[in-house]
């Protein structure tokens, strides 16, 4: 039997990507047949195959009720393929085949969300990484590609019949049913497969792309919904122009179809020409919606639509190589996002959720390549390492060639492997020969894991006015990767006059003079060191401009160099990481906050003048949970909490009058654009909080105002935060409130549910108050994620009774959607670091749940979890 890929196993086995074989036989071309009824959905599909190697010919399935094979025109008896839970096998199979089967499968039990699944009264797919072998027997892996037709039978009561590609007919049938029939001209693997049937109302558009083809644009949503579904258009149209002119991409269809589903695993699936979406990631309103959210609707349309030709066009030959389309198309739509708003802010948050998310996934039991070497269940491996990670990489290259050089290689992708489903090397061999740079030892970037340490050591000599940086790299040694290599680390540096700000023109020895180029410096060794020439006076050295790499640095600043850098540095990126690390001293070091304190003020008004959403960042006090993720021993929530609460009371003090001042003087209803009235609001949001730290009662009225006069979400989320976290009078008539207005607006809610979630002071009883409301539904991701969200805002809530609260969701939910049990779980990943007693008695809980979960999905994720 071939060894494929990405073959369903049994819970203990493992898959490597060192057993990798190409499949048995290609698919030419499929016809699939889905017919909908109440009680089941009868799917016939037939496969021309064709054989490429020796092996058997198997088709992947599961949970489907076979009625009928046929071979080649002749019905198969059952002594003529074999059958078991996870495959069909057919031993002797011609080169050349014509395979037809009919099976049964039951969408409207379906509570995993995977494959075709019946959401309320919509019935939709999610196929990736492996859903299509839930909806008929096929060769369910990335490197097989066909050409699809689909044919979608329902009753009339679901007006719209949607999946992939041009539309080639639609039809009556009999007993008050009709009929759609799909076709996808361009060859793609089973994971991109689509099909939706339901009754929905949809906002059409067209574009006009570069090569001057007419597309018709469609978001289909529940009638109410279609008024929020304005700025996602609006995303999607700027992202293909975006793509035609920094990447030279044309659509290839005559249509592109998003549809929104609030019952939906993931945040959305770029499935060819018929995307599906998580609402909270297609609706967008200011009524209705948050800033942050809104930015985050434009950046996943632009983010599903850019996987058109990174990911779709151009797919992954294996899932091991997942970061390959989803890291380069994560890299594509920061980007994007970077033009929306301030490109600093857009940085800032990008790295900031490296930080919090992949840093400590890297240093935990969880931590693998952005290209791992082996799995047991591929939806554990959707993780940052893949994404985040895999977008730092690309990130490191293009730094390293450019804008015009990195265009070159990406043209050369393009042009290679166009239809082709690829690998890691197969990237980097193109954007290699494109660009005209080895880029060979970025590959070692990929195939280890581990957040590497840069240590950096500068040295004046007034004397010869030069100055020298040295470099140290090291990774932490891992048991799986005994052999850790050096990996290339562009560093993008600076150099200020410590007296007068100005930044220094960079000259260095003749060593190393290839290796700088407009601030960056490729340091690709264990050890190693640059000079810079010409410096007149002790400089303040910036590094990781822009954070160049995904490192964690080690200089040893002062808190005056640092609080100079907030002042005079001229990367926004760079002024916020000067902040951060002020506060980590301070938080966890226990140096004096008044460094901190005079800087931003005197930084302040400048920076809001020109970027007030950059302005707001630079309050940005480290979580508890990112301050947690830097204890490797011993960690106590309980101390951090007080530590961090004691911290923004000295900022709140220390702030004084300027925390009203500024608020009273912010208007975003004055500002130009969008971004710009994003960060007026944020920052008035923030001061609201200063003001009621410092105990003026009359920050309530203040917050009771803004909620009552806003239209705005985030204004209004802002004042609510302020009146329910600080128990005030008004809290429960707000709260209140807020549910009526928005009780049947599901992603509104789902902020009402967070915010109670997330109270500083919340009990066991207020989480069993709100998984017990009539509005909680553990069978939408989206309200559980509110819910849980919002108590793992406070670590200590999370490892007190909020421990009981994760696994009793994962046992819950490993039978019912095992993909978000697993990842709920995955909030104890360091359980490890805790201090005993507690350390004890989480492993215990951990122990225990191992024999009452059976999925593969939370298994393995609590195996590895357990494997410290």
């Amino acid at each position: 039997m071939n060894i494929a890929a990405n073959p369903v196993v049994e819970a203990d086995q493992t898959v490597y990507l060192k057993d990798y074989q190409k499949p048995s036989f290609t698919v030419e071309s499929i016809d699939l047949d889905i017919s909908v009824y109440d009680d089941h959905t009868r799917v016939t599909s037939t496969l021309k195959m064709q054989r490429q190697t020796d092996g058997e010919l198997i088709l992947l399935g599961r949970d489907l009720e076979l009625k009928s094979i046929s071979l080649n025109g002749k019905k198969l008896t059952e002594s003529e393929y074999g059958l078991d839970e996870e495959q069909l096998t057919i031993a002797q199979a011609p080169d050349q085949v014509t395979i037809t089967t009919e099976v049964i499968i039951h969408p409207e039990t379906n509570t995993m969300l995977e494959g075709l699944y019946k959401a309320g009264d919509l019935y939709v797919t999610q196929n990736e990484p492996e859903g299509f072998r839930k909806i008929t027997f096929y060769p369910d892996r990335p490197d097989v590609l066909s050409v699809f037709t689909t044919r979608v039978e329902a009753d009339k009561k679901y007006p719209v019949l949607l999946a992939n590609g041009n539309l080639l007919e639609t039809g009556e049938a009999e007993n008050n049913r009709h009929y759609a029939i799909w076709q996808d001209p361009t060859k793609k693997p089973s994971y991109l497969f689509a099909c939706v049937v339901g009754d929905l109302a949809v906002l059409k558009d067209r574009y006009t792309t570069s090569e001057g083809r007419d597309v018709a644009l469609e978001i289909y949503a529940i009638e109410k919904d279609i008024p929020k579904c304005h700025i996602a258009m609006q995303a999607l149209k700027h992202s293909m122009q975006w793509d035609e002119e920094h990447y030279g991409r044309a659509y290839d269809l005559d249509n592109y179809m998003i549809v929104a589903v609030s019952q939906f695993n993931m945040g959305a699936m770029e499935n060819k020409g018929l995307n599906i979406f998580n609402t909270s990631c297609v609706l967008a309103d200011e009524e209705y919606t948050t800033d942050a959210a809104i930015m985050r609707v434009q950046s996943v349309i632009a983010h599903e639509y850019f996987h058109n030709w990174t990911g779709n066009r151009i797919t992954c030959r294996d899932w091991f190589q997942l970061c390959l389309k989803e890291g380069l198309t994560v890299f594509r739509d920061q980007s994007f996002s970077e033009d929306l708003q301030s490109s600093a802010v857009q940085r800032i948050d990008d790295v900031a959720v490296l930080k919090a998310h992949q840093f400590p996934e890297d240093s935990g039991p969880l931590s693998h390549p952005p290209r791992p070497d082996h799995f047991v269940e591929i939806n554990n491996f959707y993780t940052a390492t893949v994404y985040e990670k895999g977008a730092e990489i690309n990130r490191m290259m293009s730094t390293l060639l450019g804008k015009e050089k990195f265009r070159k290689g990406t043209d050369e992708y393009f042009r290679r492997h166009d239809g082709q489903a690829v690998t890691v090397e197969d990237w980097v061999a193109a954007l290699t020969a494109g660009s005209g740079v080895d880029l060979s030892a970025f590959l070692k970037w990929y195939n280890q894991p581990g957040t590497p340490k840069l240590e950096a050591k500068g040295e004046y000599d007034a004397s010869t006015q030069s100055y020298r940086l040295s470099f140290k790299q090291s990774l932490k040694a891992h048991s799986k990767y005994p052999d850790l290599k050096a990996v290339p680390i562009p560093v993008a540096l600076a150099l200020f006059n410590a007296k007068t700000g100005e930044q220094y023109t960079l000259q260095s020895d003749a060593l190393f003079e290839n290796n700088v180029k407009d601030g960056v410096y490729l340091f690709d060794q264990d050890e190693a060191s640059i000079t810079f020439t010409g410096v007149t006076e002790k400089p303040v050295v910036s590094l990781l401009r822009n954070f160049s790499a995904p490192v964690n640095l080690e200089f040893n600043y002062s808190d005056e160099e640092l609080a100079f850098l907030l002042r005079y540095e001229t990367s926004g990126f760079n002024q916020w990481q000067a902040t951060q690390t002020l506060l980590e001293r301070i938080l966890l070091d226990g140096h004096d906050a008044n460094v901190y304190i005079d800087a931003v003020k005197q930084t302040l008004p400048d920076v809001i003048v020109k970027d007030p959403l950059l302005a707001s960042r630079l309050f940005d006090v480290p979580t508890e949970g990112y301050l947690g993720s830097r204890v490797d021993e011993n960690y106590q929530p309980a101390v951090i909490h007080e530590d961090r609460e004691s911290l923004l009371d000295t900022l709140a003090r220390g702030l004084g009058d300027f925390c009203k001042e500024t608020y009273l003087s912010l208007d975003p209803d004055t500002q130009k654009d969008f971004s710009q009235a994003m960060g007026v609001r944020a920052l008035k949001n923030i001061m609201l909080g200063f003001i009621a730290r410092q105990g003026d009662t009359s920050v309530f009225d203040l917050a009771y105002s803004q909620y009552q006069t806003t239209e705005n979400m985030s204004e209004r989320l802002g004042a609510l935060r302020v009146l329910v976290w600080n128990d005030a009078p008004q809290a429960q008539e707000v709260l209140q409130d807020f549910y009526n207005r928005f009780k049947d607006e599901a992603l509104s809610l789902d902020q009402w549910f967070m915010v109670q979630a997330a109270h500083p002071n919340a009990t066991e009883t207020t989480i069993k108050h709100l998984i017990s409301h009539t509005d909680y539904d553990l069978g939408t991701p989206n309200r559980i994620r509110a819910v849980s969200g919002g108590l793992n805002a406070n670590p200590v809530n999370t490892w007190s009774f909020g421990v009981d609260h994760f696994l009793d969701l994962a046992k819950f939910l490993d039978e019912k959607n095992p993909i978000v049990g697993s990842r709920l779980l995955q909030v104890l990943t360091r359980w490890y670091t805790l201090a005993e007693p507690q350390r004890s008695e989480v492993k215990q809980k951990l122990e225990a749940l191992k024999a009452q979960v059976k999925s593969k999905n939370v298994s393995e994720t609590l195996n590895s979890m357990l494997s410290v």
